[in-house]
């Protein structure tokens, strides 16, 4: 029985001491949430206080003691351009009194032009023959140059070639061999010239083979007319062929020779 009781007694005095507790851990969260706010307050008015608060600013006149000069300035003087007058001169025209025109009476009558029509003429003989009219011959051979031509001419000695190419040089190494047998290279010394001679010339091959038309121009009238000499002594040749017919073609060899 007495265990009992004492255990009654120390049940009730552990709830005693639990309520006590609880109501001191209430106390203490009312209280500290009532100083933060009694704390915040206080900071508020504090920076109020300050924005509220006047400040003396002193204004220093040292500056105002200075003296103050006159910037220094130059002036530019403006100069303006002389503007010169130009005197205009007006040229009067001479009026020329006008010529007096003389009246002629008109007495002599017109008479009147009528177009009369023109009649066709009627030729009464007897009719005309064309092949009575003489008319002027006209060489219609037309030269080509060498290099165009269908079939080249053929030089006496050159019938086995067959090519243009191999024909083409076949006359003109015959042509070099004529030209040095017969041209006579001592007139160049006999009429003073040195050096280098050029003899360019130029001559036409006919239709019938023939050489015609030889052109020459040298640097001495005297080797002009013996390169013309031994021009005209080519052979004959087989005319050249445009179209499986005879024409005429233009060559050009140069002759060229050392006066020592």
């Amino acid at each position: 029985m007495r265990n009992q009781k004492k255990s009654h007694e120390l049940i009730r005095q552990n709830e005693e001491i639990v309520k006590k507790s609880q109501k001191h851990d209430a106390n203490l969260q009312k209280n500290s949430t009532l100083y933060f706010q009694v704390g915040l307050i206080i900071c508020l008015l504090a920076v109020y206080g300050l924005f509220e608060m006047k400040f003396e600013t002193k204004i220093s006149t040292y500056a105002g003691n200075l003296p103050l000069e006159d910037p220094y300035t130059i002036e530019i003087p403006v100069i303006k351009p002389e503007v010169q007058a130009v005197k205009e001169t007006v040229k009067r025209k001479r009026i020329e009194n006008p010529k007096k025109f003389i009246e002629v009476p008109n007495d002599e009558p017109i008479n009147p032009i009528i177009d009369e029509p023109v009649e066709p003429i009627v030729n009464n003989g007897a009719p005309i023959n064309p092949e009575d009219i003489n008319l002027p011959v006209i060489d219609e051979e037309v030269f080509i140059p060498v290099d165009f031509v269908q079939v080249v001419p053929i030089f006496p000695g050159c019938e086995k070639k067959k090519s243009n190419p191999e024909r083409r040089k076949c006359m003109t190494k015959e042509l070099n061999k004529l030209i040095k047998n017969k041209f006579d290279r001592d007139l160049g010394r006999e009429f003073g010239l040195k050096g280098k001679q050029v003899i360019r010339t130029q001559f036409k091959i006919d239709k019938t083979g023939k050489v015609t038309d030889v052109r020459v121009r040298g640097s001495h009238p005297a080797l002009e007319k013996e390169a013309e000499r031994v021009i005209n002594i080519i052979p004959k040749m087989t005319p050249a062929k445009q179209q499986k017919e005879n024409v005429g073609v233009m060559y050009t060899l140069p002759i060229v020779f050392q006066v020592e």
